[in-house]
């Protein structure tokens, strides 16, 4: 119930820091926020990896055929190129989406952080809290750059993807096929970079987690 408030909260008022700060009202500090969004951009990636692999599955499936196909056939291997294709697409936002999410928590639990040091009387507390958030921030900015940088490679291969069920849309022939045949190793070749960078970022994703909690 109260994350479905907290939901329609957020999205009511159309604002990310008013969300933060009404999430904060009912008890959800904006360190274990960032904990959770960086959570969900990390799942909605592993969701992602898997979905740009179907899809490189299916491309390969239509460039797979054999001899002479006929036109049912490749309508059928066109239809789930398709599919494929706008459930990567939606995928790809997904993955931005959250990383907006998670950059408009961790700005808001910085500023926080950093206008608070000045409350200090304790000088070495305060010099304490101050390298935690450095800490911190060097982390996050470790992380972000990680999943800004796989979330980059996203539109080549959608980009490539989408040429090439445009192409079979209109060519529903073999001669198509062994056209896209020739790109075939260069789709895979793209694919599998972006896989290894979303790797990377899934990693660090974890990696990060792992920190704040251990420092919570």
């Amino acid at each position: 119930m109260l994350s479905a408030i907290l939901l329609a909260s957020g999205t009511l008022t159309g604002c990310a820091s008013t969300g933060i700060a009404i999430r904060e009202s009912f008890g959800y500090v904006k360190r274990e926020q960032l904990v959770d969004r960086v959570e969900e951009a990390r799942d909605e990636q592993v969701e992602a990896k898997k979905q740009f692999e179907s899809a490189l599955a299916e491309f390969l499936a239509v460039t797979g055929i054999a001899g002479s196909p006929g036109t049912k056939e490749l309508e059928e291997k066109y239809v789930n190129l398709k599919k494929s294709y706008d459930k990567s697409e939606s995928q790809a936002q997904e993955v931005r989406d959250r990383i907006e999410s998670v950059e408009n928590v961790a700005e808001a639990l910085f500023k926080e952080w950093r206008g608070e040091l000045d409350e200090y009387t304790d000088q070495s507390m305060r010099s304490l809290s101050q390298k935690q958030l450095d800490d911190t921030r060097a982390n996050y900015d470790k992380l972000l750059a990680a999943m800004k940088n796989a979330a980059s490679k996203m539109d080549p291969v959608l980009a490539r993807f989408k040429d090439q069920t445009l192409f079979l849309k209109h060519n529903l022939n073999a001669r198509a096929i062994s056209s896209l045949q020739g790109t075939a190793t260069q789709v895979q070749s793209d694919v599998s970079a972006l896989i290894g960078e979303m790797e990377a970022a899934i990693n660090e994703a974890n990696t990060f987690i792992s920190q704040m909690q251990s420092a919570s």
